[in-house]
């Protein structure tokens, strides 16, 4: 049995694909993940995509206490969970929770991770908790190309146990995604969307996590102004809880419920995000992209470099970069982008197989 554990969204949607082509030959799957007071975004998308699951653990805020504490009690309810099985090894996203109860059971990890560091050069000293507690645990480890071979080597690797792909992970799910504005005018009938309008998509940063220093006010800051300035939809995709974003701005959408957002993301005239996913997801849509995110990655830099994606780190350049690139779409330079990337489902298979005995 090979056992996943899905805590991100975007692992959901990344390893969707993978699982899907490992039930077909045959391989039986366990899946664990974990939700929280006003996290409910893994759970709801495993059912949106009808991935079985069981729920273990939750998320513990934006607290540092409460994140141990919640981690401490995940792994407890792991390990009684995962010694039930006879478990082949654990594949994730570097889970913390999950590399240490595997490590702990002698069972083989498979890490794949694409953000080691908040930043785009080799600087340790901006290493994420999550690779430091994860990566080095690592029986082999999956990266993209953007991110260098030295990094996981520091991390105390051999070049043996390193395996890189030549795309961005959300190419993974959406190589054969076709935008369906039917199914978007259906998913948000009930907002009385005017589909005339431009259509603008926020999504916050990760504030809560535990790479990220602080909550930047930046964006709260300018989303009134851009309403004041110009006649769009704002719609917000809530990353926790929804119900002060509602009371916050009056004037925008927020959704409430799960959506197949790719589409959304797809019909968008500009896209600004605070995160990684759904930030590389509408650069490859071809939306025009603006990051509010407080540092830079290795793949940030490669969408930054290609130009389908900006930068801004205050308010005044949100705005400007705003007005600049409302409608600009980068269809051909996204397109070109991902013919010149190829998504190999059978190399993951075969490699992941590879380390059973």
């Amino acid at each position: 049995m090979i056992w996943f554990d899905l805590i991100t969204p975007k692992s959901v949607l990344f390893f969707k694909p993978i699982i899907k082509q490992l039930k077909k030959i045959g391989e039986k799957i366990i899946v664990t993940a974990r939700e929280g007071v006003d996290y409910k975004e893994v759970v709801d998308l495993l059912k949106l995509h009808k991935i079985d699951f069981v729920n273990r653990g939750e998320f513990g805020g934006g607290v540092l206490y409460d994140k141990l504490r919640a981690s401490l009690e995940r792994q407890k309810a792991l390990m009684e969970f995962i010694s039930l099985y006879d478990v082949k090894c654990l594949v994730c996203l570097c889970s913390v929770d999950a590399n240490r109860v595997a490590f702990g059971l002698d069972i083989p990890i498979i890490n794949f991770y694409d953000i080691p560091l908040s930043d785009y050069t080799t600087n340790f000293k901006k290493a994420l908790p999550q690779a430091r507690l994860t990566l080095p645990l690592s029986t082999i480890v999956f990266k993209p190309f953007v991110v260098p071979d030295e990094i996981f080597l520091r991390f105390g690797l051999e070049k043996d146990q390193i395996f890189e792909y030549n795309f961005i992970d959300p190419l993974i799910w959406l190589k054969d995604f076709k935008p369906d504005f039917e199914y978007l005018k259906k998913a948000l009938s009930k907002y009385n969307i005017d589909f005339s309008k431009p259509i603008i998509v926020v999504r916050e940063e990760e504030y809560k996590s535990s790479y990220v220093k602080k909550k930047y006010p930046f964006l709260y800051e300018a989303l009134p102004e851009i309403h004041k300035k110009l006649d769009a939809n704002i719609i917000i995709v809530p990353r926790y809880e929804s119900d002060y974003l509602k009371k916050e701005f009056p004037f925008a959408i927020v959704l409430e419920e799960k959506i197949i957002i790719q589409h959304l993301l797809a019909h968008a005239d500009l896209f600004i995000g605070g995160g990684g996913t759904m930030n590389s997801e509408a650069c490859f849509l071809g939306t025009p992209t603006i990051s509010t995110r407080s540092f830079i990655s290795h793949y940030d830099k490669f969408q930054i470099d290609n130009g389908l994606m900006v930068w801004a780190s205050s308010k005044e350049e949100l705005l400007y970069w705003t007005e600049k690139l409302l409608g600009n779409r980068n269809d051909k330079k996204a397109e070109n982008l991902m013919n010149n990337m190829k998504v190999e489902i059978e190399f993951f298979i075969k490699n992941i197989l590879s380390i059973f005995p």
